[in-house]
């Protein structure tokens, strides 16, 4: 019977004296998925697949938990404390980039030079969504997916709208919206999951403009589709993989703007 890593070549990378293991499937362009807690879990991993089978190469580093592990409560929890007050990630800070995400910028720019292609695509998920939007302030990272970001925690109205991200680094990505005509940043949520509210997809509208394209899924109490209400992982855990489910629809956009940005002119 086949392993949730089978497939994946287990590499590690190290920069500025921090070693991470990193996950790798497929070849073409790198895109970098970056995983939600608890973990690199099995649908994270399937995700990955389906990054390698459309021509990329999928990189998943591992930032917390066990590879191939299968998502549980009592694991995310196992996850999310140490994750919480660890000193690489703004879990409660407001304008403040997570320092996790100048190694996964690192991780980007060496994955472009062995993969090649245009630049590289980046995925962020949950409590790393917002790492995806932080990538962007270098410009190897071309097609950026927030998926239901949810740091910093939405305690007050200010957490709620904000970015995770430092002024200076939000600065650097709308001048690179007002200077790259093609860019664009994808962000996914469902509609009434708490953990990663509609004020921050908000935000993102009123600083970056038509740039910034929202798709959102309706998890309303009795919606047609059958989300429950605390749907919340839209490629992963809650991901519907059927034709005309609007999340294998959300799955397919992002697929589609990983071709129309990494392999288009590959």
């Amino acid at each position: 019977m086949a392993g949730p890593m089978d497939g994946f070549e287990r590499r590690t990378f190290t920069f500025e004296g921090k070693t991470r293991e990193v996950y790798r499937t497929g070849s073409g362009p790198a895109v970098i998925v970056i995983a939600e807690i608890p973990g690199i879990t099995p649908k994270v991993a399937e995700f990955g697949r389906r990054v390698a089978d459309i021509g990329c190469t999928a990189v998943l580093p591992r930032l917390f938990g066990e590879a191939g592990k299968p998502a549980s409560g009592g694991y995310v929890m196992q996850s999310l404390a140490p994750a919480c007050i660890s000193g690489e990630f703004s879990c409660f800070a407001t304008r403040k980039t997570s320092p996790v995400t100048v190694w996964l910028r690192a991780l980007a720019r060496q994955m472009h030079t062995e993969c090649g292609g245009p630049g590289v695509g980046a995925v962020g998920m949950c409590f790393t969504g917002g790492f995806a939007l932080a990538m962007m302030v270098d410009e190897v990272v071309m097609a950026p997916v927030l998926s239901q970001p949810s740091l910093p925690f939405a305690i007050t109205r200010a957490h709620r709208r904000d970015l995770g991200i430092s002024d200076d680094d939000l600065t650097r990505v709308k001048q690179r919206c007002a200077a790259e005509e093609d860019l664009r940043l994808l962000g996914l949520r469902f509609s009434h999951d708490r953990l990663s509210p509609p004020a921050r997809f908000q935000r993102l509208r009123e600083e970056l403009g038509d740039k910034f394209i929202a798709v959102e899924l309706d998890s309303s109490p009795g919606n047609r589709w059958g989300h429950p209400r605390a749907a919340h992982s839209v490629l992963t855990e809650h991901l519907q993989d059927e034709p005309g489910q609007p999340s294998r629809e959300a799955l397919d956009k992002v697929l589609d703007l990983f071709r129309s940005r990494l392999l288009a002119g590959a």
